[in-house]
C-alpha cells in the first residue's frame, strides 16, 4: 500500500486520542479537535478516524451499543463498558489470548484472533452507589464534563 499523504487533521485527530485515556466517540472527538481547528467538519473526522483504524495507528471499538469509540492505544488490552454509565475503561490484566488456541481446537479452519469486551458496573458508578450517570463517559483527565452530558440532581438533605 502507497504511504498516505500527509494530514494536519489526522495529526490532529491522533494527538487528541493520545491525551485521552476513555474512548470517546466521533462526536466528542469533533467538538473537542473542532475548538483548535474550527473548520474541519464531521465528515472529515470520521474520514480519518477511518483511516486511522486501517492503518493501525488507533483503535475502533464496536462494543454492540451502536457507537464506534476509539481508542489512541493500540497495544493489546481489554475494555470493560459499564451497564450504568456508559463508559468504557481499560482492563488491567494478564493476556487471555490462550483463548486462540481454545477456539481453533473446536474448530475445523483458522481462528486468526479475537476480540473480548467485558461487562459490568466501572469504579465511578460503584462508588457512586450505582447512581447512572448517563454521559459521564469520554472524560479526559483534567477536564470537565462534554457539553451533552445531563448529571442527575443531587438531592438536598
Amino acid at each position: 500500500m502507497a504511504a498516505r499523504k500527509h494530514s494536519r487533521q489526522r495529526d490532529s485527530i491522533k494527538e487528541f486520542l493520545m491525551t485521552r485515556e476513555d474512548h470517546p466517540t466521533a462526536d466528542v472527538i469533533y467538538r473537542n479537535v473542532r475548538q483548535r481547528s474550527p473548520s474541519i467538519s464531521l465528515g472529515t473526522i470520521y474520514r480519518n478516524l477511518t483511516l486511522l483504524a486501517q492503518d493501525g495507528e488507533i483503535s475502533r471499538l464496536n462494543l454492540g451499543d451502536g457507537v464506534d469509540r476509539f481508542d489512541g492505544d493500540t497495544s493489546p488490552h481489554y475494555h470493560l463498558l459499564c451497564e450504568k454509565c456508559g463508559g468504557v475503561v481499560d482492563l488491567e490484566m494478564d493476556d487471555i489470548s490462550s483463548v486462540l488456541e481454545k477456539a481453533a481446537a473446536h474448530f475445523d479452519g483458522h481462528v486468526a484472533g479475537h476480540v473480548t469486551y467485558f461487562y459490568g458496573t466501572c469504579g465511578r458508578c460503584t462508588k457512586s452507589g450505582g447512581m447512572d450517570l448517563s454521559g459521564g463517559t469520554d472524560l479526559p483527565r483534567g477536564t470537565e464534563l462534554p457539553e451533552d452530558t445531563a448529571l442527575p440532581e443531587e438531592s438536598g438533605a
